[in-house]
């Protein structure tokens, strides 16, 4: 790695529901740094998933999240000449990025409905464990699982 590690930077609560989860949604959701907009998708897809689980939507997407977390991850190393996918275990702030990135890449990857309803769908789909995202999340498992001989290569810390 070059140069310094980038600064954490401290995400703030969303203004609706006051988490930070909700915060990153928002941020990840956001195109062209049109943030208001990005809320008025998230908190329509909030309204949704309430009214058809009839859940608290922060309850519905913390189960998503945490469902769709992965454990583990592939990394490509060199070594020796040739690259290989070694796996590595995920750490907590990684795994919350890569479940948020996955459930807005599937929710984008639905077509022909508006995105406030393809969010919410993904979002309830992952929190009952079904969806693009959690297949994204199996893939990379199996992926894992299969070049769990490489592990030995891998140096962590």
């Amino acid at each position: 790695m070059r140069g310094k590690q980038a600064p954490k930077r401290n995400i703030p609560p969303d203004p609706k529901f006051h988490s930070p989860l909700v915060g990153k949604l928002v941020n990840h959701v956001m195109r062209k740094g049109k943030k208001t907009i990005a809320q008025k998708v998230v908190y329509q897809a909030f309204d949704i998933i309430q009214k058809e689980t009839k859940e608290d939507p922060l309850t519905v997407f913390e189960k998503a999240i945490e469902n769709v977390g992965p454990t583990v991850e592939i990394r490509a190393r060199r070594v020796g000449g040739a690259h290989y996918q070694i796996p590595f275990p995920v750490r907590g702030d990684r795994r919350v990025t890569l479940a948020l990135r996955w459930i807005i890449q599937a929710a984008r990857g639905r077509k022909g409905r508006p995105m406030r309803e393809k969010l919410a769908t993904e979002i309830v789909d992952a929190s009952k464990g079904e969806g693009a995202a959690m297949k994204k999340k199996s893939d990379v498992h199996k992926m894992a699982e299969a070049n769990k001989a490489f592990a030995h290569f891998a140096k962590y810390g």
